[in-house]
């Protein structure tokens, strides 16, 4: 697993946790930034697979 597809796991993770919060609050405010989150997370995943299928031989 590469680092940015680490890092992107992660991201996603919290900002599950956050769009919850936010549902749980009636926070839309926070929802919106855990859906960010999430859609940064899920960027960060395909930028770490794209990097680990350009170093394979």
């Amino acid at each position: 697993m590469t680092d940015e597809r680490a890092k992107g796991t992660v991201n996603k993770a919290q900002g599950k946790i956050e769009e919850g919060l936010g549902k749980l609050t009636g926070d839309r405010k926070q929802q919106a930034k855990g859906k960010a989150r999430q859609v940064q997370g899920d960027v960060q995943q395909r930028l770490g697979d794209i990097q680990a299928a350009v170093r394979r031989p």
